[in-house]
């Protein structure tokens, strides 16, 4: 299987070209499969402190025999707990919970707009990095003003903003902002859970030209993008080909005929980052 390069961020960490939802992966099989992705080539797995997943996450790690240092461990902290002064144990809670002395990338998972405690949030995580609890810090579901937010009152931008993302709703304003202040673009249900994506026909007469996939061309589009894809998959066939990304090339015809599926109303959940509230 060909490498695909990974993506450095604006700290000078990396993340690997493609990660693994493990939403609902938990319990000793969902360790058990978490591990059998890492040996199979992931070397990202995104959890969050609500998917409650997170000594799975870490027995995995040590299960997987994957050297620790070669695997991006990602978490988010909840609503519950933007409070400045929680932050730090919740972070620290986490860490005890998975086994693992740092977590490479920690996640404000929503902005909670209606409590504006997510700034004080993003506080405690600058100092939980300079603790070294965490290696990086970033935001999930953030819009360009909550991220313009944490720049003007701390002067640190995310390293990272994780958001729902797919030819459904492919968020181009969004992907431009995060990319004019250096922060690198995550896509949460990626391959549209749920929906007819895979069946479009402009998707199947792209995996038909290439010799791919539909998945694998739904993937392709978010790299060419600049997007790092999480796609969540407990089959192992199809993890391994959510991997096998590199090789092929979308040309300017597909990138367009994928591109007109967006709409506006394209989200898949009720998750407008304006007014959705997570505990």
């Amino acid at each position: 299987m060909t490498a695909l390069p990974d993506h450095t961020l604006n700290d000078g960490t990396t993340l690997p070209a493609v990660g693994l939802g493990t939403y609902a992966l938990r319990g000793i099989a969902g360790a058990e499969g978490m591990a059998e992705a890492l040996r199979e080539g992931y070397r990202l797995l995104d959890s969050a402190v609500n998917y409650e997943n997170e000594g799975a996450v870490g027995k995995a790690v040590r299960m997987s025999g994957v050297p620790r240092e070669q695997i991006r461990v990602t978490s988010k902290l909840p609503g519950r707990h933007h409070k400045k002064p929680n932050v730090t144990w919740a972070i620290e809670e986490s860490l005890l919970r998975s086994g693992l002395d740092y977590l490479d990338l920690y996640l404000i998972h929503w902005p909670n707009p209606s409590q504006q405690l997510f700034v004080e949030a993003w506080e405690g995580m600058i100092e939980a990095r300079e603790r070294g609890l965490v290696r990086s810090i970033g935001v999930s579901n953030f819009l360009p003003e909550h991220l313009d937010q944490l720049i003007e009152k701390t002067g640190v931008a995310p390293s990272v903003n994780q958001i729902e993302l797919h030819p459904y709703f492919n968020q181009p304003e969004q992907r431009a902002a995060d990319k004019a202040r250096g922060i690198l673009t995550e896509a949460w249900t990626p391959i549209g859970k749920g929906t007819g994506l895979l069946a479009e026909p402009a998707v199947a007469a792209a995996a038909n030209k290439h010799g791919r996939t539909p998945a694998q061309v739904v993937l392709r589009w978010h790299l060419q993008l600049g997007v790092l894809p999480i796609p969540k998959s407990a089959t192992p066939s199809r993890r391994r080909e959510n991997l096998e990304l590199a090789g092929f090339q979308l040309d300017d015809a597909d990138m367009a005929a994928i591109n007109a599926f967006s709409r506006p109303d394209g989200r898949l959940f009720d998750g407008d980052p304006r007014t959705h509230e997570e505990f």
